[in-house]
């Protein structure tokens, strides 16, 4: 509406300042009219060109007229009479030539504007600032933020435009799960852009000739020469066959996990009964699981089990232990836990 109004100013303003300064007659109206209409069809025709191939070819005709009026100095300067009458003659048609030219070169040179990006990551990867990026997976699993803060990740960590409109998706689908899960990926990142500490930047850069974010977050990779940093099995893979450097934070976990080595014994509360006969099940600090032989009787203790084979998979580690068959000292650790239990009951008692 607004721009309507400015048109309408445009064309009927011009005319009316045409006639009260210019020429009071109908020539002066004719003026401001053609005036109005010209700047309305000069406002259309700047509708349609992209703001920065506008803003490149002024800068080009600027830079065209400035070479202009250095050509013109310097041919005043040589003090050359039948030179400078030929110059005074074809000066203004040469003066056009370079200032159209320069436009012109400005606008076809546009588009290459967008490697730039490219350009500047490519000299940082050689001066050995290594680029993080991360997929929507590391970023909703929110380790990444700990890991970042210990320092243990250098260089700038960077998220693609795609992956920021995806994750916006996820937080506003009418499932409860996937908005929480697209709401802590927001979160994580909103964190990671306030961090003074941790270098983050989003990339407004896209590979349009494919559709899926993964493929699309892997090329970018590429290009730019940098790591992944990811949670999820099928983009490790995808990364790798595409020769880029995938930092997987699930394997990061792993490797500083404790080491359980076979023979080792370890105190361990038992939670719950195993798929098998007579298993139990308990999990160690770092969340390991452990599957006990003979555990079954001991669930809700705490026993001595001993290590007899680990199992190490890409989704995690799996110990499995036997429960030790000194039956008299297991059971004597029962009853001492039973007399604690009882003791603590009835000092609460006491207490109360």
């Amino acid at each position: 509406m607004l721009v309507w109004i400015l048109r309408a100013l445009a064309v009927f303003g011009s005319p009316l300042l045409a006639y009260y300064f210019i020429s009071p007659d109908w020539k002066g109206v004719l003026a401001g009219t053609i005036c109005g209409l010209v700047l309305v069809g000069m406002e259309i025709l700047l509708e349609s060109i992209n703001l920065m191939t506008f803003i490149i070819g002024v800068a080009g005709a600027l830079l065209g007229i400035i070479m202009a009026r250095l050509v013109d100095s310097l041919l005043m300067q040589l003090d050359l009479p039948q030179l400078t009458a030929v110059w005074m003659k074809i000066h203004v048609l040469v003066q056009f030539s370079i200032v159209l030219l320069g436009t012109m070169l400005a606008i076809k040179k546009a588009p290459e504007i967008d490697d730039l990006d490219k350009d500047i990551t490519a000299i940082n990867k050689r001066r050995g600032s290594g680029f993080k990026m991360l997929d929507m997976t590391a970023i909703i699993d929110g380790r990444i933020m700990d890991i970042c803060e210990t320092h243990f990740l250098s260089g700038t960590l960077v998220v693609p435009r795609f992956v920021l409109t995806e994750l916006h998706s996820l937080a506003e689908s009418p499932d409860q799960l996937k908005r929480a899960r697209g709401r802590r990926g927001l979160d994580i990142l909103a964190r990671l852009q306030e961090s003074k500490d941790i270098p983050f930047k989003v990339l407004d850069k896209d590979v349009a000739e494919l559709r899926e974010p993964d493929a699309k977050l892997v090329r970018l990779a590429r290009d730019m020469g940098a790591s992944v940093v990811t949670t999820e099995f099928n983009m490790h893979k995808l990364a790798s066959l595409e020769g880029v450097t995938v930092l997987n934070v699930n394997d990061l976990s792993t490797a500083l996990k404790p080491v359980v080595l076979p023979g080792e014994n370890m105190s361990l509360f038992i939670m719950k009964d195993g798929k098998e006969k007579e298993q139990g099940v308990g999990y160690l600090d770092d969340g390991t699981m452990v599957v006990v032989e003979d555990g079954r009787r001991w669930i809700g203790r705490r026993i001595e089990v001993a290590v007899y084979s680990i199992l190490q998979t890409s989704s995690g580690r799996m110990i499995f232990a036997k429960a030790k068959w000194d039956a008299k000292q297991q059971q004597q650790q029962a009853m001492q836990e039973d007399a604690t239990h009882e003791a603590a009951q009835a000092e609460s008692r006491n207490r109360q």
